[in-house]
C-alpha cells in the first residue's frame, strides 16, 4: 500500500488504522508547533519548586514546549494510548501497594516495540518519512498533546481521562515530518467534582495541577534520599507509586481490561504479602523485578520504602 500523495484527511486515515493494526486503543494527530499556551505555567511550575528533586524536570525547557526541537521539520505530533487497566487486582489486604502499571513487563519496552512496528508500517504505505518515537524518554509534554489530538482531557489530578476508559492508559508520541490533518481537543467533563483532590493523602493536588514534590509517587520512586518524617503515616502503604487519585475518580468506573499478555503481573507477585515484601532480599528482587518497571527504584528503594510505610504512626 503506498498512498504518499493522498489528500491529509487519507495520510491521517491510514495512520490511525495502522496504529490500531499496532494494537494502540487510540490514535489522535496535532499540529507540531510551540506550546505558547503552556509555557507561562510550566515555568511557574518549575518557579515554585513543585518538582522537588527531579533536576532533569528543569533541563531542555524550550525542547519541551517545542517538538520542532526535538525532530527538526516535524509537522505533526501523533498520540498513542495503550489500555493497562489489569484484569485482576493484586491482594490488598494485610498488603504493601505497587501502582497498577508496575504490575507486568516494563511498558517502556513493550511500546517501543510496537511503535517501531507502527513508524516502520508508516513508511511502507506513506514513503520516505522521518519520525522519532516517544516514551517517557525526552521532554514531551504528553498529556498535553494527548489533550490537542482529542485523545480526552487533562482531569483535576492533572491526568488524562477519557470518557470511555478512564485514566488508565500509557501514552506514547511518535513526531513525525509527515503533514497530516489534526484532530481538536474535546471539552472538560471534571465538572465540579474533586475526590482526587479530597483523598490525596498528602495534599499533592490542586485543580488541575500536582505538586510534584508531594506526590506519593515522587517519594517512593523519584525521591533517591530519606523520605521526610513529615509525611510519615500517609502513604497508606504504597510502596511503590500510588493509584489513590485514579481510583476515586468516577471517569474509572469506565476502565476495560487490558488486553495486553505482558502487563499481567509478574511471576510470583500475586503472592506477595507485606511479610514476603519484608523478606524480600537483593537477589530475590532482582529475580522478582526483572524485565518490571519496579526495578527502577532498585532494591535500596524498595526496602526504604517499605520500612518507612511500616513504622509506627
Amino acid at each position: 500500500m503506498q498512498v504518499s500523495g493522498s489528500s491529509l484527511e487519507n495520510r491521517s486515515y491510514v495512520v490511525k488504522k495502522l496504529a490500531q493494526e499496532a494494537g494502540f486503543d487510540f490514535c489522535g494527530i496535532s499540529k507540531a508547533e510551540f506550546l505558547e499556551d503552556q509555557a507561562a505555567s510550566v515555568e511557574q511550575w518549575l518557579k515554585s519548586g513543585k518538582q522537588g528533586k527531579m533536576s532533569y524536570m528543569e533541563r531542555h525547557f524550550d525542547k519541551r514546549l517545542d517538538p520542532t526541537l526535538l525532530v527538526p521539520g516535524a509537522k505533526s505530533v501523533i498520540t498513542l494510548l495503550y489500555n493497562y487497566y489489569p484484569p485482576k487486582m493484586l491482594p490488598k489486604e494485610q498488603n504493601f501497594h505497587i501502582a497498577k502499571y508496575a504490575y507486568g513487563q516494563d511498558y517502556h519496552d513493550i511500546l517501543r516495540s510496537k511503535l517501531r512496528t507502527l513508524l516502520k508500517n508508516m513508511k511502507t504505505a506513506l514513503g520516505d518519512i522521518q519520525g522519532r518515537i516517544f516514551v517517557d524518554s525526552a521532554p514531551v509534554m504528553e498529556r498535553t498533546w494527548a489533550q490537542r489530538s482529542g485523545a480526552g482531557w487533562i482531569g483535576k489530578n492533572s491526568l488524562l481521562l477519557t470518557k470511555d476508559g478512564g485514566s488508565f492508559f500509557f501514552i506514547a508520541e511518535l513526531i513525525t515530518d509527515l503533514e497530516l490533518s489534526p484532530d481538536g481537543p474535546i471539552a472538560d467533563f471534571c465538572g465540579t467534582c474533586t475526590r482526587c483532590i479530597d483523598s490525596c493523602p498528602t495534599e499533592a493536588i490542586t485543580p488541575y495541577q500536582v505538586d510534584g514534590s508531594k506526590c506519593i509517587s515522587y517519594f517512593t520512586i523519584e525521591l533517591k534520599e530519606e523520605i521526610p518524617e513529615t509525611v510519615k503515616g500517609k502513604f497508606k502503604n504504597w510502596i511503590f507509586g500510588c493509584d489513590i487519585c485514579q481510583d476515586v475518580c468516577p471517569w474509572n468506573r469506565f476502565s476495560k481490561p487490558h488486553r495486553e499478555p505482558a502487563f499481567l503481573p509478574i511471576d510470583g507477585l500475586l503472592d506477595m504479602n507485606q511479610e514476603r515484601w519484608k523478606a524480600l532480599d537483593q537477589e530475590s528482587f532482582r529475580v522478582l523485578f526483572k524485565g518490571s518497571a519496579v526495578k527502577r527504584s532498585k532494591f535500596t528503594g524498595i526496602t526504604r520504602n517499605i520500612k518507612f510505610v511500616s513504622k509506627k504512626k
